[in-house]
C-alpha cells in the first residue's frame, strides 16, 4: 500500500512507579530523520526506540517523545547490598580516623545507590517501552496507510486528467499545421500575385518539424503510464513519483514551448498545472 508521511500516535500503560507514555509525531522528510525527547531516567531506552523506529519506517522525520508520570504507586526502598558495603566502608574509615564523626542517617540515604527504586527495574522498563513502542508503531502505520490510499487516489485523480488532456492536444497538431499552410499561401498571394506551392511546401515542413509534438506526447502517455504502475505497486515509492513528476514537468514545458495554438498552449498549461498538483502530493508519501 502507498503510505503517507504524515501522522501521530499515542499509548502508555501503568507501571509501579507510575505512568509511562510514548508519543510518535511524523512529517514529510526526504530521508529519515528520527528526533528523540527522552527523560534523563528513561535515556537507556532510546538506542531500542530508534531501532523499532527504523525496522517500520522508511521514510519522513519522526519526533518521539517518552515520559513517565510519578504515580502515588511509586514505592521506594533501602539497597541492602549498597548499605552493607557503606557499613564496611564507614567501619574502615572509623578505625583509621577513630576520632571522625560518624556517619549521620541523612548521609547514608544521600550515599549513591542506597535508595533504589522498585520501579526502576531496567528490563521492566524495557519490556513496557517496547510494548508501547509496538502499539505506537502499528497506530500509526494505520494512519500512514489511510492518508496514504487518499493521496494516491488524488494522484490518479490527476493521471486520468492528463491523460484526457493529452488526447486533446494530440488531434490539435495537423490542424495547426494545415492552418499554417493556408495562412502561408493566402500571404504568398498578396505579396506576389500567386502562390508558389514547391516554396509553400518548404516552409510548411520546417514548421511542421519545428512545433512537432509527437515526441513530448509519446514520453507523457510513458510516463503516466509509469505512475500509474508504481502506485499500484505500492510500497516505499514517493521518490520514484516524485522523479516522474519532475519528467512530466519537463514534458509539459517543453510542450508548452512548441505550441502552435492557443489550444495546444491553454492544453500545456492545463498539464503545468495537473504536474504541479501531484507534486505536491508526493512530497508526503513515503
Amino acid at each position: 500500500m502507498i503510505q503517507s508521511m504524515t501522522g501521530y500516535a499515542a499509548s502508555s500503560a501503568e507501571s509501579a512507579r507510575g505512568t509511562l507514555a510514548l508519543e510518535l509525531r511524523s512529517v514529510n522528510s526526504r530521508f529519515l530523520d528520527v528526533q528523540m525527547r527522552i527523560a534523563e531516567e528513561l535515556r537507556a531506552l532510546e538506542p531500542m526506540l530508534r531501532e523499532k523506529i527504523g525496522e517500520r519506517i522508511a521514510r519522513g522525520k519522526v519526533d518521539c517523545r517518552l515520559f513517565l508520570t510519578e504515580g502515588s504507586a511509586a514505592t521506594t526502598e533501602l539497597n541492602e547490598s549498597a548499605l552493607a558495603q557503606l557499613k564496611a566502608l564507614s567501619k574502615k574509615a572509623q578505625e583509621a580516623f577513630p576520632k571522625a564523626e560518624g556517619l549521620r542517617i541523612a548521609d547514608v540515604l544521600r550515599w549513591p545507590g542506597v535508595i533504589s527504586d522498585a520501579a526502576s527495574d531496567e528490563r521492566e522498563l524495557r519490556a513496557i517501552a517496547e510494548r508501547l513502542c509496538k502499539r505506537a508503531l502499528d497506530e500509526l502505520s494505520a494512519a500512514h496507510s489511510r492518508e496514504g490510499a487518499k493521496l494516491a487516489a488524488a494522484v490518479g485523480e490527476r493521471v486520468a486528467a492528463m491523460r484526457k488532456c493529452v488526447e486533446k492536444v494530440a488531434p490539435l497538431m495537423p490542424q495547426s499545421v494545415a492552418a499554417y499552410q493556408a495562412k502561408l499561401a493566402e500571404r504568398l498571394k498578396e505579396a506576389l500575385g500567386s502562390a508558389d506551392d514547391d516554396r509553400v511546401r518548404a516552409e510548411v515542413a520546417v514548421f511542421a518539424a519545428k512545433v512537432d509534438i509527437d515526441e513530448e506526447l509519446t514520453r507523457l502517455r510513458a510516463h503516466l503510464g509509469e505512475v500509474e504502475r508504481v502506485l499500484k505497486q505500492g510500497g516505499a515509492v514517493g521518490k520514484r513519483l516524485d522523479f516522474l513528476a519532475q519528467e512530466l514537468n519537463r514534458e509539459s514545458n517543453t510542450l508548452a514551448s512548441k505550441a502552435a495554438s492557443p489550444a495546444i498552449a491553454d492544453g500545456a498549461l492545463e498539464l503545468k498545472v495537473l504536474v504541479e498538483q501531484i507534486r505536491e502530493q508526493v512530497q508526503n508519501i513515503e
